[in-house]
């Protein structure tokens, strides 16, 4: 079996979380809220506080279309083209209530000039991605669906995981259409591998979330 790198991106640390409070504002967004959208103007950046989001476009049909993965507490998102002062390609969408801290394009470009450390973490933080959308094209490219969402599932345990003495909790909850969306599939073809997964005891459910209950068996998937 290939190795899994379950590979997380670089959060920011107290210190520049608080850098960052000091100089934007906070904002909320309920589930199902569009933070930003392809074709707004590229002008701020985002600091999660809490919550979870997802990064999307539209298929031709209109149907979304994850791209990446999850945004996650801690992480900065809206980088990219932010810095490079072009339209935004993407739309992001909250995956559970989420509160967010704004700042201003310039605003940041001037923390990165007083505090270099931070431009050194968001360097490392668009090569970590960079890394994640080769990785994400050779998943597409070489493995199958049942590889794809247990490598998935596996991810997100590592990244927002509960540990239990039954397992790991999974501590978001989606939508058979969002991982769907994910891993490059349909809604059935997802119901359809959850409930193998299940049959196998790889996972179970505890009301809506997914625990993983047996890592090394779902790992075999994922080939």
């Amino acid at each position: 079996m290939e190795t899994i790198q379950l590979e997380s991106d670089p959060v920011l640390n107290e210190l520049e979380k608080m850098i960052i409070r000091e100089a934007g504002s906070t904002v909320h967004y309920p589930k199902g809220q569009v933070i930003f959208a392809a074709g707004d103007i590229s002008d701020r950046v985002l600091l999660i506080e809490s919550g979870w989001v997802k990064i999307f476009r539209l298929s031709a049909d209109g149907k979304r279309v994850t791209v990446g993965r999850m945004r996650s507490p801690g992480e900065m998102m809206a980088l990219a083209e932010t810095l490079l002062e072009v339209e935004r390609t993407c739309f992001a969408g909250a995956i559970s209530d989420v509160t967010m801290v704004v700042l201003r394009k310039t605003q940041f470009e001037e923390l990165m000039a007083k505090h270099p450390f931070l431009g050194i973490k968001v360097s490392k933080l668009l090569a970590v991605r960079m890394r994640e959308a080769e990785g994400i094209i050779h998943e597409m490219v070489c493995w199958q669906a049942p590889g794809r969402l247990a490598l998935m599932l596996m991810k997100m345990g590592d990244r927002c995981g509960k540990e239990t003495k039954n397992g790991i909790i999974l501590d978001v909850q989606l939508t058979h259409e969002e991982i769907a969306s994910m891993v490059g599939t349909s809604r059935q073809t997802v119901t359809s591998l959850l409930n193998t997964f299940k049959q196998e005891k790889s996972i179970a459910y505890e009301g809506r979330a997914i625990r993983i209950v047996d890592p090394d068996k779902l790992g075999k998937w994922v080939v």
